[in-house]
C-alpha cells in the first residue's frame, strides 16, 4: 500500500483496500454510489442545490439552508454522542475513533476562502455532482476549479502555514 494515500484501488478483479485495512471485492462500493444517487435526489428536492436558495442564504433572506445545516449539524452531534456513548463500531465490528483536532487560524482562513467560493459560485462541493447531473452544467466549471483548488493546496501545503 502507498503510504501517501488512505487507500489503494487494483485491478477491477481484484481487491479494494481501505484505511481500514478490509478487503472487498470492487462490487461492494456500488452501495456507496446507491447511496450517493439517493443523497443526491434528496438534495435536488430539498432545493439544497438551488442556486437561488444559496443566493437567499448568503443575503439573509431566507432561513431554508439555515435550518437544513442546523438539523445536519444537529444530526451530527447526536449521532457522534451515541456513538461514543455507547461505543457503536461499524457494521465490520471495527471500533469508530475520533481525534482531535487542534484549532489554528489557517481554518478561519480557508472557511473564510470556502464561504467566499460558495457564495459566488452558489455551490460547495457537496451539491456539484447533483447540479450537473440535474443539467446545470455551467457548474463543471466550478467543479474543474474545486479539482484545480484541491490540487494546488496539496502541492503548496507543506510551504503554509500551520
Amino acid at each position: 500500500m502507498n503510504n501517501n494515500t488512505d487507500f489503494e484501488v487494483r485491478s477491477l478483479d481484484s481487491v479494494c483496500i481501505n484505511e481500514s485495512g478490509l478487503q472487498h471485492k470492487w462490487y461492494h462500493n456500488l452501495k456507496y454510489a446507491a447511496v450517493g444517487i439517493l443523497f443526491g435526489i434528496v438534495f435536488v428536492k430539498a432545493e439544497i442545490i438551488s442556486w437561488y436558495r444559496i443566493q437567499e442564504m448568503f443575503r439573509l433572506q431566507s432561513f431554508h439552508m439555515y435550518g437544513v445545516i442546523g438539523s445536519a449539524v444537529m444530526v451530527g452531534m447526536i449521532s457522534v454522542f451515541l456513538i461514543k456513548k455507547f461505543n457503536i463500531k461499524t457494521i465490520y465490528g471495527e471500533e469508530i475513533k475520533f481525534h482531535p483536532k487542534p484549532f489554528n487560524k489557517g481554518q478561519v482562513y480557508g472557511g473564510l476562502l470556502f464561504g467566499l467560493g460558495w457564495a459566488i459560485t452558489g455551490a460547495c462541493p457537496g451539491p456539484l455532482f447533483a447540479q450537473i447531473g440535474t443539467g446545470v452544467t455551467v457548474v463543471i466549471v466550478t467543479l474543474l476549479s474545486a479539482i484545480f483548488g484541491t490540487w494546488c493546496y496539496g502541492l503548496l501545503r507543506e510551504k503554509l502555514p500551520h
